[in-house]
């Protein structure tokens, strides 16, 4: 019986691997036209006279509750003159980012065929990193300045544990997340469990709609935070079952254990030294994994789905 049953999960591994493959066979065929635009150099360069013409290509960037002389001061603002230029040192071109945007733009498509391609463009935000990328229906902002490398000088004062992911390999991440979030769902979250498949749902999105980022990038880890918390998964659903944490409607809890930390806070001081922060976004991953293997689910109906029916239906076991 073992042996039967070990021939059936092997054959349904490779069942699924082919049909992944086959999927993204299907996906790289679909076209996708799009530049970047880079407003960051067309508003370095603006001037009174050119003003008026850039207002008219990028109305939505110009507030008119400002008139034009605020925003020719602002370009000669000595700081955002520094923006400007230390953007342009770092992003000479955009070459792999439009790659890897152009495929992220083709998963869409394919799992959702109501997507339109948005113009995308590239701003500078005086390093406004709780709002590195901006997505509507036609649109995509991306601040170039809040990516221009973890060690950069513009972001003494932040945390490290924010700026580690103030790297160009992280735009296309960012943008999968700010499309996750418009697709998914959003329900009233009322406990720990509810957050953390919320979040499960956006990271499983990562999987699919950007298989070629690494679990790392997704997540925001590093390699060494990442491999934590894999081997210590049993510990930390066990902290969660015997804390009673799942269910509990404490709003500490989504601070401990969601928001982003320099570490998740067990209140153990061994733990909380050496975990990562935000480990409950990695179990909410693991257990929408483990739904969409034991279930025949469409992504779209993954993202509208119930967390309880998500973690009901997981049979979730961490790894040993």
């Amino acid at each position: 019986m073992k042996q039967i049953i070990l021939l059936f999960l092997i054959l349904f591994s490779i069942f699924s691997c082919q049909k992944d493959n086959s999927n993204e066979n299907e996906i790289a065929k679909i076209e996708v036209d799009y530049i970047i635009e880079r407003f960051d150099i067309a508003f370095g360069k603006v001037t009174a006279t050119s003003l008026p013409d850039l207002k008219k290509a990028y109305p939505f960037m110009f507030s008119e509750k400002y008139p034009d002389s605020f925003w020719i001061a602002k370009v000669n603002d000595t700081l955002q003159q520094e923006l400007t230029q230390e953007t342009q040192d770092v992003f000479l071109d955009l070459k792999d980012e439009k790659k890897e945007i152009a495929q992220l733009f083709q998963h869409l498509k394919y799992y959702f065929p109501e997507f339109k391609t948005p113009r995308v463009i590239t701003v500078t935000s005086e390093v406004d990193y709780r709002n590195k990328v901006i997505v509507t229906d036609t649109i995509v902002l991306i601040s170039l300045d809040t990516y221009l490398g973890s060690d950069h000088k513009f972001y003494e004062g932040i945390q490290n544990y924010l700026r580690q992911d103030f790297n160009r390999e992280q735009i296309v991440v960012d943008l999968a997340g700010a499309y996750g979030d418009k697709y998914i769902y959003q329900q009233q979250n009322k406990t720990l469990l509810d957050e953390m498949i919320y979040f499960g749902k956006q990271l499983y999105f990562k999987d699919v709609v950007i298989p070629f980022k690494t679990d790392a990038e997704k997540i925001g880890y590093s390699k060494s935070q990442l491999e934590w918390a894999k081997s210590n998964e049993t510990e930390i659903w066990r902290f969660f079952i015997e804390e009673e944490l799942l269910f509990s409607t404490d709003s500490k809890l989504p601070n401990r254990f969601i928001n982003p930390a320099p570490f998740s806070k067990f209140y153990l001081e061994e733990i909380d030294k050496e975990s990562p922060g935000q480990i409950g976004k990695y179990m909410g991953w693991q257990i929408v994994r483990a739904y969409m293997k034991r279930n025949d689910v469409s992504l779209k109906d993954l993202l509208q789905a119930d967390p309880k029916e998500i973690f009901n239906h997981s049979n979730f076991k961490p790894n040993k």
